[in-house]
């Protein structure tokens, strides 16, 4: 059936527009947790993507420092703001997650947090006399720091996978993929794809019907790279007189910027370009 033909402008062309105007106006939030035992380099690769420094380490400094007895919740919310787009940033680290010999009920706080800011919006939403703007406190993405050292998912990781992706959109990183050959990487990626599909750990990009094909073909390309191998750095480093964000090793210098040493920069564009 074909549609029905406007005599006249309407103005309806114009809806894009509004919204642009609006969101403009309002601005953006993006919550994201970040969930790995201490020592990944969470806050380094938070920082590095958003080339910013916007959270400290909670991980302990020395030997001496007591480990934490219980995964705790640490948000930091900042405002940043590129080329007139605003955006409310808000960091969940979980200090303490996986540092037990015994990591039983380890991840219990972390999916309380998550349940516990999607019912505070859905009550404010359900609310007869809401407020004109509800504060999205929901969280929209999870990093999930595997350790390198593992060679494939644990079962700590395979409970907690299981439990996370019930809740929030799960990405999965390799950290410190600078700690691993270019083979062991590539058969760390294979292994833990194989383990996800065999336990059906789903993380995201989901498939979808309603994806065309343009959509299925970049989600396929992003499923490819999961999880993906990444590397945060802070510093500038100096190699042939040019500045490189990266480090430093005895064997040469790693540039997280090129898509040849790590995933980092197709993780950040995954993340904040194209989802």
């Amino acid at each position: 059936m074909s549609a029905p033909e406007i005599n006249d402008y309407v103005g309806f062309d114009t809806i894009t527009q509004q919204m642009e105007r609006k969101f403009l106006k309002r601005g953006f939030n993006l919550n994201v947790i970040l969930v790995g035992e201490s020592g990944m380099g969470k806050s380094t690769l938070v920082n590095s993507i958003f080339s910013t420094h916007l959270v400290d380490s909670q991980g302990r400094r020395t030997a001496q420092e007591v480990i934490r007895k219980t995964t705790e919740i640490s948000p930091v919310t900042q405002t940043l703001e590129e080329n007139g787009v605003r955006v409310q940033l808000t960091i969940i680290d979980t200090p303490g997650f996986g540092d037990q010999c015994n990591n039983e009920g380890c991840w219990v706080q972390v999916i309380k947090y998550i349940k516990d800011q999607h019912a505070a919006y859905l009550e404010s939403e359900l609310k007869p006399q809401r407020a004109r703007i509800i504060e999205d406190s929901r969280v929209h993405a999870c990093l999930y720091f595997l350790n390198p050292g593992s060679r494939g998912l644990r079962p700590l990781d395979v409970e907690v996978l299981r439990r996370l992706t019930e809740v929030t959109n799960v990405i999965p990183v390799i950290a410190k993929a600078d700690s691993m050959t270019t083979e062991e990487r590539t058969l760390f990626k294979r292994r833990v794809k194989e383990e996800m599909s065999f336990h059906r750990i789903s993380v995201f990009p989901y498939a979808s019907d309603a994806d065309n094909e343009e959509d299925r073909l970049l989600n396929a390309s992003i499923r490819d790279l999961i999880p993906f191998a990444v590397v945060g750095s802070e510093e500038s480093i100096d190699v042939d007189g040019k500045p490189v964000r990266g480090r430093r090793h005895g064997w040469g210098v790693i540039n997280i910027f090129d898509e040849t040493h790590c995933d980092f920069v197709h993780l950040r564009n995954f993340m904040l370009r194209t989802h």
